[in-house]
């Protein structure tokens, strides 16, 4: 991490080894900056104080490398951010007047997306940074990750049958409570195919009879051209004097075909001229036919136009899929499969019902057994968990999980009785500390000091260890109220945690810091500020100093300088 401005840290680095990387310092050199960067990187509250008095802002810089594949790096991703060569590139800045950015892999992004990666990367236990695990529901999922498959695979099953039973649910509600709407649809729907079944139209229907109306309302003048037209093509019995144009077409005709066999060609104009005497014929025919059939009958036209009444009618009220008749017959045919739909409410009622029964049922004894691996891994990891706070200075504490569901009639039924219930189960999960003999098990929220409360984490993470652990894991005042022999076995916890995960501990203690794969001095300049020079990497001579200093308070003291190589050596044979 890359530090600038940042409350006593003027401009500094602060390079974290991939084990167990101790960070130590004088009382009010900057060591609680460390742990504050880190929270701002994870999308922790800017505070404006927090900026360096006479800057403008406060920046803070990480880099974190991610094995390929990781939740959090997939989830970077997705949010536009780039991997630098596996790492995630995170900074975060605060001005003055307490406006935040954040960017991500090179991408300005919400404040939020960056805690939202936090659960993914880093584990905080400091003295008030333990907000993940005092949730129920954290309790819950850490207990859960502790048992592995024996609650794994009966909350997969759980889940799928819990989705299902909401599902369900809802649609029996929706249908239950717009049963009235449904069932006023259902008789809208009826009225109005009963009116168009009375009146039983016809595909076209509208059409045809706009034309037949058209053709009686004009009957008189049809009549009267088709007779004109049939006595200028053939001619009219009360006028022999007339010409009409067959008898013309025939004089013509005969013309040709008297002198056809002179010219070939003129041959060809005579059988043409003979095809439309033929054609004339046909015309005039069918011109007879059609006069003597118009029917000019009045009493017909009123039907047809009462007909056309009733259509237009329904057409009015039905038709608003499309004009016509053919937009009424559409609507009757899809109103038709919605009345289906509505009238087989009661039936969906009753499959749904039989099948939200059923799923209840089920859920009820997936939630059982839920509750029996739960119940089973709690004891062990309760035992394993008050296992390692007897060697952290906490010998008479004792570990212990409240499993337990609260009554609900419209719960499931769990042990005999109606719970409530949720996608995770039924059980209400909590974590519980005795700290001495005679004390009763209370939350650990409220059982345990700041320092306890760190050890509890501590412990936690240990029995944790090697089971999907959190990559990075943070400790600040982890050491509060101990020292001596308790203080080495907490330098040895947190070892032994650095073997499966990036362990990072803010400590006064030498016995801690002795553990450490790398050693962190942060210290003040003249000027009581941290510059680039005041993080350093202690090895060899100026680790033993630094111990030394926190041992005895003289860095040059010849029984402290022993100490310090004993506990250095201690820790070595360790490892």
């Amino acid at each position: 991490m890359r530090i600038r401005s940042l409350g006593v840290i003027d401009d500094a680095v602060v390079e974290l080894s991939p084990g167990f990387t101790a960070v130590t310092g004088e009382t009010g050199a900057g060591k609680t900056m460390v742990v504050t960067s880190l929270g701002l990187l994870l999308g922790g509250r800017a505070d404006p104080a927090l900026v360096r008095i006479g800057s403008e802002k406060a920046v803070v810089e990480g880099r974190v490398t991610l094995p390929a594949g990781a939740s959090a790096a997939v989830r970077a991703e997705e949010a536009g951010a780039e991997l630098d060569d596996g790492a995630l590139l995170i900074s975060r800045t605060v001005s003055a007047e307490g406006r935040s950015r954040a960017h991500l892999g090179g991408r300005s992004v919400p404040v939020g997306l960056l805690a939202d990666l936090a659960d993914d990367l880093v584990a905080v236990h400091g003295q008030t940074d333990q907000q993940g695990l005092l949730k129920l529901s954290r309790q819950r999922q850490a207990l859960d990750r502790y048992a592995g498959d024996g609650v794994t695979v009966p909350l997969a099953k759980y889940g799928e049958a819990y989705r299902r039973l909401r599902a369900v649910a809802v649609e029996l509600e929706e249908i239950v409570t717009r049963a009235r709407e449904r069932a006023q649809e259902a008789d809208m729907l009826r009225y109005g195919l009963d009116e168009i079944a009375a009146v039983e139209p016809r595909a076209g229907e509208d059409v045809e009879l706009a034309e037949e109306a058209e053709r009686l309302g004009h009957a008189e003048a049809l009549s009267s051209a088709a007779t004109a037209a049939h006595s200028a093509l053939a001619g009219n019995p009360e006028d022999p004097e007339g010409i009409d144009a067959a008898t013309l077409v025939a004089g013509a005709h005969r013309a040709l075909e008297a002198v056809r066999s002179y010219d070939p060609a003129l041959a060809v104009l005579a059988d043409r001229i003979g095809e439309v005497g033929i054609l004339l014929g046909d015309v005039a025919g069918e011109l007879a036919g059609y006069a003597d059939d118009l029917d000019a009958d009045p009493l017909r036209l009123a039907a047809v136009e009462e007909r056309r009444a009733a259509l237009t009618a329904l057409t009015r009220k039905y038709g608003q899929y499309g004009d016509g008749i053919d937009a009424v017959l559409a609507w009757a045919g899809q109103g038709a499969a919605r009345l289906t739909e509505l009238d087989g409410d009661d039936e969906r009622i009753d499959e749904l019902t039989a099948e939200r029964d059923a799923l209840r049922t089920e859920l009820g004894g997936l939630a059982q057994a839920l509750t029996d691996a739960r119940t089973e891994a709690a004891e062990r990891f309760a035992a394993a968990v008050t296992a390692e706070l007897g060697s952290l200075a906490m010998p008479h504490a004792r570990v212990s999980f409240a499993i337990r569901q609260t009554e609900d009639p419209e719960g499931v039924e769990v042990g005999g009785r109606a719970v409530a219930y949720g996608p995770a189960g039924a059980d209400e999960v909590e974590l519980l500390l005795a700290p001495h003999p005679g004390a009763p098990p209370r939350p650990i929220a409220k059982g345990a000091s700041g320092g306890e409360l760190s050890r509890v984490m501590l412990a936690v993470e240990v029995v944790f260890a090697g089971t999907d652990p959190v990559p990075t894991y943070l400790f600040d005042e982890v050491d509060a109220g101990v020292g001596g022999k308790a203080a080495v076995e907490i330098g040895r916890r947190l070892a032994k945690l650095a073997k499966s995960a990036q362990v990072v501990v803010v400590t006064h203690l030498p016995q801690v810091a002795a553990f450490a794969d790398r050693q962190l001095l942060v210290e003040k300049t003249n000027d009581g500020t941290v510059t680039r020079s005041g993080v350093k990497v202690l090895e060899g001579e100026e680790r033993v100093r630094e111990l030394s200093r926190m041992l005895a308070g003289q860095e040059d003291s010849e029984t402290a300088r022993a100490h310090a190589e004993e506990l250095l050596a201690t820790a070595r044979a360790d490892r």
